[in-house]
């Protein structure tokens, strides 16, 4: 169910406050506004040295105090955040996780947001705390024991400000973000490659979208040679290419979407040893982050046609699975020297890139926890991404930038191929040396595309950090989709 809104142009004040037991405040900075509880703030303040505009870096919670002249309920607490001109979007996104984080832990079904400040101020505050509150109020997958129904976030009061679009987009970019997370974190025997494809077909029903399916035996007779290879290793073989469309009325661009999706990666003949195969049932979170994409797209109902494709797999050891020097070809034609079959994303995504390439989108964008080299070169706090076009990356760095999902360029030279180079096929699918492998991936990628469509590739090393990322708490944080939504927008023409 969604969270239901509430909204009051008027700023809050005691009497508005007086039944809501878990508030959140949203400050300016500078000199502390007048406000419910100001008294309460300032002595905690002053119990923690603590002064007003320290809330910029560190936001402050309290028990409220029951009765009295502010007329706070019996068992209330609030929190305090400072949100500053100087900060990012991920900047305010983190404050604002931080500061809802003891509101949001004991699991209240209603939540009150007061922001303060100028018209400016509260307009741009109050859509921030409304997205990071309903981003961390979502349901995801648990197997733990319950004594009765997971209690959720129903209603989130917003005083200080109101719109008229009740934040339908950000309502939209909370759906998406939530089925990737949703979807990434259920355990491999609850998201095998026949399942995954049961909930997207289910997927494209409730929403509209096309829907079309290459499993093995279709790509098989296509010459999907890469796909296959990765693909004929698990037993039953029901690893598929799963094609989604969505195209409204008045498209304004047409635009391709790609998602590795490994339900589960052993490495295959090249085995991964227990440290780093688990974990590994999150190799799926390019096709979700896609998936993720589409949702938020079709709910926001942007004039954009979209082709979204999924390559489902799982990387497994049998008797078929595909070996070190095997060299297969792919539906293009070129011929793949198979170096380490735990490089299988790129070979999943090889044939996948050439269907959507053949197409003819005006842009492609693919998303995978493709290589440990991304996170080597960035951690767990950016993603990276590498493409075809230099204005592309500079219009993709704005774009996280301004979500708050942060990514960094990295390059794309030919000169790099040279390590790809075989003796006895077209290309490596990839080196022993590891080295720069976040861009000899993308260096091998870009030779299945067709039609020199402009193209941006994500590499999710982002995907997971402890503790969440920005505005998501969760581990397992849904990256990607509020970054492709802003991109979305900002490749589609201005009049929009």
């Amino acid at each position: 169910m969604p969270i239901q809104l509430k909204q009051f142009i008027p700023l809050a004040d005691e009497k508005s406050l007086s039944a809501s037991s878990h508030v959140l405040f949203v400050l300016p900075p500078g000199k502390p506004p007048r406000m419910p509880y100001g008294a309460v703030l300032e002595k905690k303040l002053k119990r923690s040295h603590s002064k007003y505009n320290d809330l910029a870096k560190t936001p402050m919670s309290s028990d409220l105090p029951h009765g009295g002249p502010s007329g706070a309920p019996s068992g209330a607490i609030a929190s305090w955040v400072v949100l500053d001109a100087k900060h990012n979007a991920f900047q305010r996104h983190t404050l604002l996780r931080k500061a809802l984080k003891p509101l949001l832990d004991e699991k209240p079904q209603t939540l009150t947001i007061a922001v303060f400040g100028d018209d400016a101020f509260r307009k741009a505050a109050a859509c921030d705390a409304f997205y990071v509150a309903s981003v961390n109020a979502a349901e995801l997958p648990s197997r733990k024991k319950s004594k009765g129904k997971p209690k959720l976030l129903k209603t989130i009061t917003l005083h200080g400000w109101q719109e008229s679009h009740g934040y339908a987009q950000t309502r939209a970019r909370v759906a998406g973000n939530t089925l990737t997370r949703q979807l990434t974190m259920l355990p491999p025997n609850e998201l095998t490659p026949s399942i995954y494809r049961d909930k997207v077909a289910k997927l494209a029903k409730e929403n509209g979208w096309k829907h079309e399916e290459y499993d093995m035996k279709k790509l098989q007779k296509i010459g999907a040679g890469a796909f296959v290879a990765v693909g004929q290793g698990s037993e039953p073989q029901d690893a598929a290419i799963v094609r989604l469309g969505y195209s409204p009325k008045g498209a304004k661009k047409h635009i391709a979407l790609v998602g590795k999706g490994i339900c589960f990666d052993t490495g295959g003949h090249n085995l991964k040893p227990a440290r780093y195969m688990h974990g590994m049932h999150e190799d799926m979170n390019g096709s979700a982050v896609a998936l993720g994409i589409l949702l938020a797209t079709t709910q926001s109902r942007l004039p954009v046609k979209i082709d979204c494709w999924l390559a489902i797999a799982q990387n497994h050891i049998g008797p078929k699975a595909y070996k070190q020097n095997d060299v297969v070809t792919a539906l293009n034609g070129t011929t793949i020297e198979i170096v380490h079959t735990d490089a299988e994303g790129r070979m999943v995504l090889a044939d996948t890139l050439t269907l959507a390439s053949r197409e003819k989108p005006e842009f492609m964008m693919d998303f995978a926890t493709l290589t440990g080299s991304m996170a080597v070169a960035l951690g767990d706090r950016y993603s990276g991404i590498i493409g075809n076009r230099p204005e592309l990356l500079c219009k993709a760095m704005g774009a996280g930038t301004a979500c708050g999902e942060r990514v960094s360029a990295f390059p794309f030279d030919e000169d790099y191929e040279e390590d790809l180079e075989s003796g006895i096929a077209d290309i490596k699918q990839c080196t022993l040396e590891g080295g720069a492998d976040h861009i000899l991936a993308a260096r091998f990628l870009a030779k299945f595309i067709e039609g020199d469509v402009p193209w941006l590739h994500v590499d999710l090393s982002s995907s997971n950090r402890k503790g969440g990322l920005g505005a998501v708490a969760s581990d397992v944080n849904g990256f990607g989709v509020g970054f492709g939504m802003a991109l979305i927008m900002r490749l589609l023409p201005e009049s929009i």
